[in-house]
């Protein structure tokens, strides 16, 4: 898949759960992998609370999977 079709999948399911990216906080970093994951997850209209929260959630988890849990990363690209 190129980057452009990955690229409009992402938009397509912000778009989808509700999330608009104008008003998307500043400073949240998570890799499109994971972004992607997480949204195919919502349900349609979950809005930008629900997805910000689960990437809070993920990356709290992250920072305690570094002391021994395997969690999975929320931050990077």
């Amino acid at each position: 898949m190129t980057d452009e079709r990955r690229f409009e999948e992402l938009l397509a399911e912000f778009k989808r759960v509700g999330v608009d990216l104008d008003g998307f906080p500043a400073g949240i970093t998570i890799r499109r992998e994971d972004a992607l994951r997480i949204l195919r997850d919502l349900p349609d209209g979950a809005g930008p609370s629900a997805f910000l929260s689960r990437v809070r959630y993920e990356q709290h988890a992250t920072a305690a999977g570094s002391s021994g849990g395997d969690e999975l990363s929320a931050t990077g690209d």
